[in-house]
C-alpha cells in the first residue's frame, strides 16, 4: 500500500523539500495514523520491517525545521515541523487520560485504547484495540504493540529506527508486560507471554527455559524470541571465574519458569470495566 509514494518521497532530497513532498508525507502520515500502514507486517508468523518506512521516518527528521510548539498549557516545546503530536477526541475511541502524555503522529492508536499519564508514544509505533498504555509508559519508534496487551507502570519499549532492515520491539497480541521492564533491541515476544516485574530483554542477554531445558539467544540473523504463552521473571546465574566465585557474585538474566495455564490467565486477566 502506498508504494508509489514512499518511493517518490524517498527519491527526493530532504533538504530541498518543498510543498509536494510535503504533501507527500502528509499522505503517508495519515496513512499511518489510520493503522493503514506499519513499521513491520507479520507474514507467515514472520515479522519484517518495512524498509520503505522506517526511510521515510528518517527523512522527515532530515527535511523538518524546528519551530515553536505551542502547547495551552505553561509549557513550551520546539521540534523539527515534520514530526507533530496528535490530537484526539472523544469520538475517537481512544481514551487519553489527562496528565502529559503524548503521541506523535504517524503512530496508530485503535479504538479502545487506554493511555495513563505521563506516557510516551513516539513515531511509527502501532498499538492495536483494547491495549493499555500504563502510567511512566514508553513504547518506542516503530514498536507494534498488539490486541489486549496490558503495559505495566514503567515498562519501556524500545525503539528501532536504525538500521532499516532491523525490525523493531514486537509484542503481540493478550502479553501481559510487568512494571519496570524493558524490552530492546527488536526484541519478539509473542502472544500470551507473562514478563515478570523488573524482566529486562535485550539482543546480549540468554533467556533461560527450565521447562523445555533451551537457552534462548538472538543471533546476527534473528532476534531474541520469547515462545508463546511463556512466563518470564528476574533471574541471575553465577558469574565465571575465581573472583568470581570467591565473592560469591551473579549476573541477571531472565528465565521461564512455566507456560501459561490456568492459574496464569486467573492471575493476569485484564479488567473489562477498566475499559
Amino acid at each position: 500500500m502506498l508504494h508509489d509514494e514512499l518511493s517518490a518521497l524517498l527519491s527526493r532530497d530532504p533538504a530541498d523539500a518543498q510543498r509536494e513532498e510535503f504533501t507527500l508525507l502528509d499522505t503517508i502520515w495519515r496513512a499511518m495514523r489510520e493503522g493503514h500502514l506499519r513499521a513491520a507486517d507479520c507474514i507467515d508468523g514472520k515479522w519484517i520491517a518495512n524498509t520503505q518506512v522506517k526511510r521515510v521516518i528518517l527523512w522527515a527528521f532530515r527535511a523538518g525545521e524546528l519551530r515553536d510548539v505551542h502547547d495551552d498549557g505553561v509549557f513550551s516545546f520546539t521540534d523539527k515541523h515534520t514530526l507533530p503530536v496528535q490530537r484526539f477526541t472523544a469520538a475517537s475511541g481512544r481514551r487519553i487520560v489527562p496528565g502529559g502524555s503524548t503521541v506523535r503522529d504517524a503512530s496508530y492508536l485503535a479504538p479502545g485504547v487506554i493511555v495513563m499519564p505521563p506516557a510516551y508514544i513516539n513515531i511509527g509505533a502501532y498499538i492495536d484495540e483494547g491495549t493499555m498504555i500504563d502510567s511512566h509508559a514508553l513504547v518506542g519508534s516503530c514498536a507494534q504493540i498488539g490486541k489486549h496487551v496490558h503495559l505495566s507502570a514503567g515498562a519501556q519499549i524500545g525503539g528501532v529506527l536504525e538500521p532499516v532492515g532491523a525490525i523493531p520491539v514486537i509484542i503481540e497480541d493478550d502479553v501481559m508486560v510487568g512494571g519496570n521492564t524493558g524490552i530492546y533491541e527488536g526484541c519478539i515476544v509473542r502472544r500470551r507471554t507473562v514478563i515478570g516485574t523488573g524482566v529486562i530483554l535485550n539482543a546480549s542477554t540468554p533467556v533461560y527455559d527450565l521447562v523445555n531445558q533451551r537457552t534462548l539467544r538472538a543471533t546476527p540473523s534473528n532476534p531474541l524470541e520469547i515462545p508463546e504463552g511463556a512466563v518470564v521473571v528476574a533471574g541471575s546465574r553465577p558469574a565465571r571465574g575465581e573472583y568470581a566465585e570467591a565473592e560469591g557474585l551473579h549476573i541477571y538474566t531472565p528465565v521461564i519458569i512455566k507456560y501459561r495455564d490456568e492459574k496464569t490467565d486467573a492471575a493476569t486477566a485484564l479488567e473489562e470495566s477498566l475499559r
